[in-house]
């Protein structure tokens, strides 16, 4: 059966083809988007989905390729010889295996994210090609060779902070999420929050794609934002009467800390909402 979304996660045609496009081939799959476009969310989805298990590898600046491995703890081996540990004898004692030695020794298929594998070095995508194309590495220290028992179903998240190499983006099958649309948001916002008010939620969604269409933004307010903010408008019981209030003191949204991230922004907002009310009618 293939990918089609779910009650709590609205996919469009073109991400479900996307992901069952990239299972066929047995590729990974690379996801690009704006913040906050729900692409870690994917990959809780098609495991849940297909009914495997998600292995989760967030990428820090400091992450190295060999991590996704293993990695061999060299420093308690020696404390331990020098203590006359006996499990010195065993090397295997002091190799932890990474995510991708997890994946490929599975008993089942899992799905893997890579997430955010633009926080990394510009050289650890090339570091995987191999490991990720052929399903297999070797461990020097034991000479083991390590092969995928199952192929995991593999997506790799960027929020394009960096070019990545060709040579990666060959063995990819790429998607880019769109921002939705209104009619897109409007689901994502009933699957959120199917009981909440129409009139409501139509206000709501004016004023955020209003603030997003502002030019000059720093930071324009994404689909978590948005979904953060109607949960402190429901919690705060604000009313569809406040939303639409243009009092000159009240010109920035209510709770915009919610959509807005940085002083600039709101600064930007209170001038353009003050230049607004200087004009003659």
């Amino acid at each position: 059966m293939g990918f089609k979304g779910s009650e709590r996660y609205v996919a469009t045609d073109e991400l479900q083809i996307a992901v069952n496009a990239a299972i066929t081939l047995q590729r990974p799959l690379l996801i690009k988007g704006e913040p906050g476009t729900g692409k870690t969310m994917l990959a809780e989805e098609v495991a849940a989905a297909t009914g495997n298990r998600l292995l989760r590898w967030h990428i820090k600046s400091t992450t190295k390729a060999q991590q996704g491995l293993y990695e061999y703890d060299a420093v308690s081996r020696l404390r331990d010889s020098q203590l006359g540990d006996e499990r010195v004898h065993d090397i295997g004692n002091y190799i932890k295996k990474g995510m991708l030695w997890q994946a490929f020794d599975s008993e089942e298929r899992v799905v893997l994210l890579i997430d955010e594998i633009d926080k990394a070095d510009i050289e650890f995508p090339n570091d995987l090609l191999v490991e990720l194309d052929q399903m297999e590495f070797s461990v020097y220290e034991t000479g083991e060779r390590v092969v995928a028992k199952h192929r995991p179903i593999i997506i790799i998240t960027s929020n394009n902070e960096k070019e990545l190499p060709d040579a990666f983006l060959r063995r990819c099958f790429f998607h880019y999420i769109q921002f939705p649309d209104r009619q897109t948001m409007q689901q994502i916002v009933d699957v959120h929050y199917p009981n909440l008010q129409n009139e409501l939620v139509k206000e709501a969604l004016d004023i955020f794609f209003q603030v997003r269409n502002v030019n000059g933004l720093k930071k324009k307010p994404s689909t978590s934002e948005l979904i953060d903010w109607l949960k402190l408008l429901m919690a705060d019981s604000i009313s569809l009467e406040v939303l639409q209030n243009t009092d000159p003191g009240k010109a920035i949204p209510p709770l915009h800390g919610a959509l807005l991230k940085n002083e600039q922004d709101v600064h930007m907002l209170e001038r353009l909402a003050f230049m607004s009310r200087r004009r003659p009618s």
